[in-house]
């Protein structure tokens, strides 16, 4: 029988803990501001946009790839296709044309399909033009800082620490970049920001709905599983799973954030059921928690990925005629090949069987002895991607006026994309997760896991893949949640709204004066992450560290 007595009645206590703390907040302003600011931030992706004008760096592949799709349906080899060099089929899309692009055989590509549907979004809309293949990319990037003020707002239950977080992210320069170009990793970005809004979104709901049954129709805290009616169909969840699910579609790489992410939400269910008075409730929220959490985000993450593959799926006897039959000894032949799919259903498996084996294709490209062989002036180090070791040069053109018309007579000149992190953030954000890890282990602060979590899992995995070329712009999947992690210790150092007016005049100047330096040192590297003209001295001040050159 649950004790009645005020003195040991936990109702009191489960209100306090389990209302979501964005309920505070005036809800007009809590979409309002963090609309302001991602339509500045929207502004400032759009503004020359189209520049450089061609097909620029690894647009090569994904530009083209999303137009296949858009005009084929499936990912088609288009004519003189040279990685080392500009294909033909480049110089007649930079010339404005379309025309005899596309070779007939389909394309063995390395990476799934949701990034390049998007990038079909812009295509569609604007054709194969440099505003068409790159609106996607800024057009998601954009979005990205909405999904941030409302996640930060939701975690620290304060639109003007959301709304810091979006204007940080906005300034990035890593992030900057990433969303003016037609490459896949803006759009992992995205996805994985939005399943960690929805994973966010779920522990709040949960608890809600788990205080409100609690109150209506209390259990023995000493037997049983606490209130479980309600909570196994978790919508949140299935969101999550979507998004997941939409993020490993768009690179392999989101499986690590899924499974950090499916332990981050265990632990919260374990706590939840504890603080209730449930017994043995890491055993317990197995069943209550863990075995849906497999349907409705596994299992969602899952069916959400194979239909990404629709596009396939609908031409897989295409692909199956082109890469299906063993070439030399050292290749296999897919187990598809003299299958003869009788019916619908034996026809759905055989396309299945042909995407698996197309995908041990492609996991042998990235993990074969060719690509370890491979090297790459610009790689990096992912050990070092958290202070910036080696920024990645997509575009540059250097010399005198006969090689930059713009160059003033006498002088040498650059012109440079690189895509490399605002310094400031990147820097401060090393500091601020080392001291979120603290507030976690020690304050029990549950709201430092969430970056703590994303960035170890955007991160860490390419550490085991360091033999391979790799490069710093793989980690745009770092920025947002190093982004929340100084958020929420920007938000430490800022105090309670009910905290003395001098410590939070101090607390806001410190605030401030890290935002306003964050502004000033993305303004001053602007001019390399937009291609702009500058002197070589310009460009050399800079150049901060020799490892960036």
């Amino acid at each position: 029988m649950l004790a009645s007595t005020v003195e040991n009645d936990p109702l009191p206590r489960m209100r306090r803990r389990f209302t979501p703390l964005h309920f505070r907040s005036d809800p007009m302003w809590g979409w309002l501001a963090p609309v302001i600011i991602t339509v500045l931030a929207g502004f400032l992706q759009f503004w020359n946009l189209t520049t450089p004008h061609d097909i620029t760096f690894d647009e090569t592949y994904y530009a083209k790839d999303g137009y296949s799709l858009l005009v084929k349906g499936y990912a088609s080899s288009f004519v003189n296709d040279d990685s080392t060099d500009e294909s033909e089929a480049d110089k007649i899309i930079n010339s404005g044309s379309t025309e005899k692009i596309f070779d007939k055989p389909p394309s063995l590509v390395v990476h799934p399909e949701v990034g390049k549907w998007m990038i079909a979004v812009g295509e569609w809309l604007f054709g194969l033009t440099p505003l068409g293949w790159r609106f996607s990319a800024a057009f998601t990037g954009t979005l990205m800082v909405l999904v941030m003020c409302r996640l930060v707002r939701r975690l620290t239950g304060s639109t003007l620490l959301g709304c810091v977080a979006g204007v940080l992210l906005a300034l990035d320069g890593l992030h900057f970049v990433m969303s003016r170009f037609a490459l896949l990793d803006i759009f992992l970005a995205f996805w994985l920001l939005c399943a960690a809004h929805c994973v966010v979104a779920d522990r709040d709901w949960a608890r809600v709905k788990l205080a409100r049954r609690y109150e209506t129709s209390p259990r023995s805290a000493a037997g049983g599983f606490g209130p479980v009616r309600g909570l196994l169909l978790r919508p949140w969840r299935i969101a999550a799973g979507a998004c997941f699910g939409l993020a490993i579609g768009t690179k392999w790489s989101g499986l690590f954030v899924l499974a950090g992410f499916g332990l981050l939400m265990f632990a919260w269910d374990c706590g939840m059921r504890r603080a209730i008075g449930v017994r043995f409730a890491p055993a317990k929220s197995v069943l209550a928690d863990g075995l849906p959490a497999l349907v409705s985000v596994v299992g969602v993450a899952l069916v959400v990925y194979v239909v990404s593959w629709m596009g396939f799926l609908t031409h897989a006897e295409k692909f199956e005629a082109e890469f299906g039959h063993a070439v030399d000894s050292n290749d296999w032949t897919w187990s598809s090949v003299n299958d003869k799919p009788d019916g619908p259903v034996e026809g759905a498996l055989h396309d299945l069987n042909i995407l698996w084996n197309f995908h041990k294709e492609v996991f042998e490209f990235h993990t074969g002895e060719y690509i370890k062989e491979a090297t790459h002036p610009f790689q990096s180090d992912p050990a070092g991607w958290l202070v910036i070791n080696r920024p990645l040069g997509i575009s540059a053109v250097s010399g005198d006026k006969t090689v930059i018309p713009e160059c003033p007579p006498g002088q040498d000149c650059v012109k440079q994309v690189l895509a490399i992190g605002t310094p400031v953030l990147w820097w401060g954000g090393v500091l601020a997760l080392i001291v979120g890890l603290g507030y976690w282990v020690t304050r029990r602060d549950w709201r430092f896991g969430v970056p703590i979590v994303g960035v170890l899992t955007t991160w860490l995995p390419w550490v085991l893949f360091s033999d391979r070329p790799i490069f710093f712009f793989y980690g745009v999947a770092i920025i947002p949640f190093t982004v929340m992690g100084v958020t929420l210790l920007l938000g430490k150092i800022l105090g309670r709204a009910s905290a003395s007016y001098t410590r939070r005049l101090v607390g806001s100047l410190a605030v401030g004066a890290f935002v306003l330096a964050v502004a000033v040192n993305f303004i001053y590297f602007y001019p390399v992450l937009t291609g702009q003209l500058m002197s070589n001295e310009e460009w050399n001040d800079r150049m901060w560290l020799t490892k960036w050159i």
